[in-house]
């Protein structure tokens, strides 16, 4: 069960929307853990309604593509998670930090789904069942091995487009630190 129920919620946002103060204000009013969560849950009931304070009790499902095209943007952007999560109609920015860092530690395959349970083994041993698995895994393997590299290429792509975009933010900062310098030397040397 939740710490806090839709109606609390609610409550909190009704507050805000009523002009009865910020969100520190509600936070410390209304004995809230954190900051965050006021914020949090009026961004949600902005974007989704009444649908955005309440607890799922079903976990959302999202598939491997929209995994993969969040943590595109995410990474090819300047957007942070909550903003990202409202723009793609996601409750709870913290998935896409999840997705994000599964992707970084592991690539792409980290965002596919994985089936749970035990695998099921094979229990007949006749000469021609191994032979077809034998032809089968060999094809499978091939049509693996494409999809691996093209997950590869996918992670190069994305990983070089942040390069990129870092050492372009680097060489603005170093003009910057240079501009900076520049600006102080003359201020002293009018000062002398």
């Amino acid at each position: 069960m939740s710490k806090y129920s839709f109606e609390f919620k609610k409550e909190v946002v009704l507050a805000y929307l009523n002009g009865e103060g910020g969100y520190a204000y509600l936070k410390n009013k209304y004995d809230i853990s954190a900051k965050s969560l006021v914020e949090k849950w009026i961004h949600n009931y902005q974007t989704f309604g009444d649908k955005g304070l309440m607890c799922s009790r079903q976990q959302e499902k999202y598939s491997f593509e929209k995994k993969l095209s969040v943590v595109e943007l995410y990474l090819s952007s300047e957007i942070s998670y909550q903003d990202l999560a409202l723009q793609e109609g996601i409750t709870n920015p913290s998935i896409i930090a999840n997705w994000v860092n599964r992707f970084r530690a592991a690539g792409p395959d980290a965002l596919r789904s994985r089936k749970k349970g035990r695998k099921k083994s094979l229990n007949t041993f006749d000469g021609n069942t191994q032979n077809k698995s034998v032809e089968e895994s060999s094809v499978d393997t091939s049509a693996e091995h494409v999809k691996q590299l093209e997950d590869e290429l996918l992670k190069l792509r994305i990983e070089n487009a942040f390069l990129k975009e870092l050492r372009r933010l680097r060489l603005e900062d170093e003009a910057k630190m240079r501009e900076r310098r520049s600006s102080s030397t003359a201020s002293e040397e009018n000062s002398d």
